[in-house]
């Protein structure tokens, strides 16, 4: 996100074991809610049979240097709800959260005024260093990250979980940290299945760098099952008040075509020619788009020193801004598209990124999980550390990762559901091992650990 410097998360796999013991399964109690749980299902989001659209807003008041919870602090989030619920949005985005307190509050008001969350399990604290991401995954950072999950896979309204945020980016070898990002989305997705947690679909989200853009896409989607993004999203600052053409976005739907899996704007919302009349939506909410996008997320909802916002907090009071009616208006100008929008029914995977002067990157390989959090599988991860804790960026000596495992390999714990969960594939790349979850058990296989040392 513009301004917002979190070094994202990255993590790994099941621990090393040719025949895992089935995990006692011991969940946090489930929140209900009115809403329907969303799901990720051939190249589209859908509540139930409906298809479903992100139409919403990122939201972090405060910006990066608060470093603060807007969905643990009620007086907050329900001042900040009201706005939301005038717009007409039906998700934001929350960049951390503090992962030691209570957001049932906050979370029962969102989901009463029919509002989704899309969150990111990592804070500054807690996060993968890109410029270091060996010594960063480690198992005190994966007990933050999963400690998240506990807290919120239980509430029906969490649309998705951002497993990394523009971590690879337009700055030389950042792609290198790219195997910790995607060790993460499947240490995430494991431990959704081994805790018996709902399959809240899991994914990264991308700085739209033109260099590395498709490689960055075909190694969320490539190798076994457990390894495969849910979705993929990018922060998209093209469309500056021009149209569907002039901001390239016609070639990046051309180009998306037949992924194979979800695709979103994750920020959008350029401030070049101001006042933003928002017309992207004219594109997102129609048939130019829907067939391949499922919508997106405008950047962003409170002014902050990046000029971006649509409302001014001053004195504890949300102070609307011109763009925020205009925003307003394009939200019901164009609004949720009906049917399924051309959808894709299958879900299929990519062909691995070779190696190249812009991705500097062995695809098929990635970090095994440190079996020091494999503990966490077995027996949740307790209390998380919250946002004041004592961070996990230089804590390698809680155990990181000692060899890279085989992408065509599903890990001890990994599982993919069908169309109910997320991370169904129809079409899953040669020696990939599908694994389904049938109510709470989960499917266990033995693998080969090909023991190339990492690093």
């Amino acid at each position: 996100m513009k301004g917002f410097t979190i070094i994202s998360a990255l993590a790994a796999l099941g621990a090393v074991s040719a025949s895992p013991t089935p995990t006692e399964k011991e969940p946090p109690t489930k929140r209900s809610g009115s809403l329907p749980t969303v799901t990720a299902s051939g190249n589209a989001f859908w509540t139930g049979k409906d298809r479903w659209y992100m139409r919403g807003i990122d939201y972090q008041p405060g910006g990066a240097s608060a470093n603060i919870d807007p969905l643990a602090d009620p007086d907050t989030c329900l001042r900040d709800i009201k706005e939301f619920e005038k717009l007409g949005v039906n998700t934001i985005r929350v960049y951390a959260v503090d992962n030691s307190k209570d957001h049932d509050e906050c979370m029962k008001a969102l989901d009463d005024a029919g509002i989704y969350l899309v969150l990111d399990v990592n804070n500054p604290q807690y996060s993968i260093n890109r410029a270091d991401p060996h010594i960063s995954y480690n198992a005190k950072y994966l007990q933050s990250v999963f400690a998240t999950i506990d807290m919120f896979a239980r509430y029906d309204n969490v649309a998705a979980f951002f497993s990394g945020n523009e971590v690879i980016n337009d700055e030389p070898g950042t792609d290198k940290a790219a195997p910790y990002v995607k060790a993460t989305t499947r240490d995430m997705k494991n431990y959704l299945s081994s805790r018996g947690l709902r399959q809240v679909p899991v994914g990264y989200s991308a700085a739209d760098v033109a260099q590395n853009r498709m490689e960055t896409a075909e190694y969320f989607n490539c190798g076994s099952d457990d390894m495969r993004s849910d979705f993929f999203a990018f922060n998209d600052y093209s469309w500056c008040n021009s149209d569907f053409k002039t901001s390239g976005w016609d070639q990046k739907v051309k180009n998306f075509t037949d992924y194979g899996l979800p695709i979103f704007l994750s920020e959008y919302g350029c401030i070049k020619n101001r006042p933003r009349e928002f017309e992207e939506l004219s594109a997102l909410m129609t048939d130019e788009m829907t067939s391949v996008y499922s919508g997106g997320l405008m950047y962003e909802y409170s002014l902050e020193d990046n000029d971006y916002g649509i409302v001014k907090i001053k004195n504890g009071k949300a102070e609307e801004q011109k763009e925020f009616d205009l925003f307003k208006a394009a939200l019901k100008k164009y609004s949720m598209p009906t049917g399924d929008g051309g959808a894709s029914k299958k879900s299929h995977s990519s062909d691995c990124p070779s190696k190249s002067s812009n991705w500097q990157v062995d695809s098929n390989m990635i970090p095994e999980m440190p079996e020091e959090a494999q503990k966490y599988m077995k027996n949740g991860a307790g209390d998380g550390p919250g946002l004041d804790g004592s961070g996990s960026q230089t804590a390698g000596d809680s155990g990181t990762a000692t060899a890279s495992v085989s992408q065509g390999q599903a890990s001890p714990t990994g599982s993919s559901t069908d169309g109910s969960g997320s991370g169904s594939s129809d079409n899953q790349d040669d020696g990939a091992m599908s694994l389904r979850a049938a109510g709470g058990a989960i499917a266990m296989t033995t693998f080969a650990m090909l023991g190339a040392l990492l690093l």
